[in-house]
């Protein structure tokens, strides 16, 4: 092969470089920005296929995607200055490309660690300004939601990252108060399941008391109920045998002598000394009235 062959070959080769470095892609997943000779040209490149100036202009790439932030535990102090093991993590995305290139050279671990700094210093502000138990529980929602909303507005500003959300994972006691705070809480329940009980005693009490007055009450009622039944059938009994009485005075006379018969010999063992011509035997002499 000559030289003027070889030339041409080169020549090609060249052109062909030229144009691949001519031409890129911008992916969905990605954000990109275009520099010409180190100088942002345009901040935010769309996705798809675009043209640029071979050797002049360089593209740079960056995840688009919702990354994560995983903090290590930290060691924060609430308001009563207690101690508290906290966990969190941080959701985060690229927002202004040309303001997240010059504040991080685009170095993705550059970001995160100064959001997760960020992020730790918030997290230090919120909670040295609440109690334990509103870190805990009363206003933990509102600390996390307050401190993503601060945060967004100076990440975005600074870094031109924007701030999605941020979580806590998990809220524990230091190993060396945490013996001593779980037997204060264990204290302070069995004080309050002492009140409790004490409370149900009183109300026990007063309950059995008014079921005795109860007792008392509807026992004397169902006395004199009786009684007056008692009475009423005593007097309808003797006004009854009043009325056979005057019907037949014989005949009541007879059947209250029978009667007396029958209670008197009742027993065969029984011993009774009287008279027989007296007016108890009436009655037994065949014939008489």
């Amino acid at each position: 092969m000559n030289v003027k062959g070889t030339l041409i070959i080169g020549a090609l080769v060249v052109a062909l470089l030229l144009a691949w470095n001519s031409f890129y892609i911008v992916m969905e997943t990605e954000r990109a920005i275009l520099l010409r000779f180190g100088e942002v040209v345009r901040a935010d490149v769309e996705p798809g296929p675009h043209l640029k100036l071979p050797v002049a202009d360089e593209v740079k790439k960056f995840n688009a995607k919702v990354l994560t932030v995983d903090a290590p535990v930290e060691r924060y102090f609430t308001l009563e200055q207690k101690p508290l093991m906290v966990d969190s993590f941080a959701k985060w995305r690229i927002g202004n490309v040309s303001r997240y290139y010059t504040s991080t050279s685009g170095n993705e671990r550059l970001a995160r660690n100064l959001l997760q700094e960020r992020v730790n210093e918030g997290l230090r502000n919120q909670i040295s300004r609440r109690t334990m138990h509103e870190v805990v529980s009363g206003e933990r929602d509102q600390l996390m939601s307050e401190l993503t909303t601060s945060l967004n507005e100076v990440m975005t500003e600074e870094m031109g990252v924007r701030v999605i959300d941020i979580r806590v994972k998990r809220i524990d006691l230091p190993a060396e108060v945490e013996a001593s705070v779980f037997e204060r809480m264990n204290t302070a329940r069995q004080i309050e399941a002492q009140q409790y009980r004490a409370s149900g005693e009183e109300k026990a009490i007063g309950i059995r008391a008014d079921a005795d007055r109860q007792v008392v009450v509807l026992t004397a009622e169902a006395y004199r109920r009786a009684e007056e039944i008692r009475g009423t059938g005593d007097a309808q009994a003797t006004k009854t045998y009043a009325d056979a009485f005057n019907k037949d005075k014989e005949f009541y006379a007879f059947y209250n002598r029978v009667t007396a018969y029958s209670n008197v010999f009742a027993n065969k063992d029984d011993l009774l000394v009287l008279d027989p011509e007296s007016d108890f035997f009436r009655y037994l002499k065949s014939g008489s009235r």
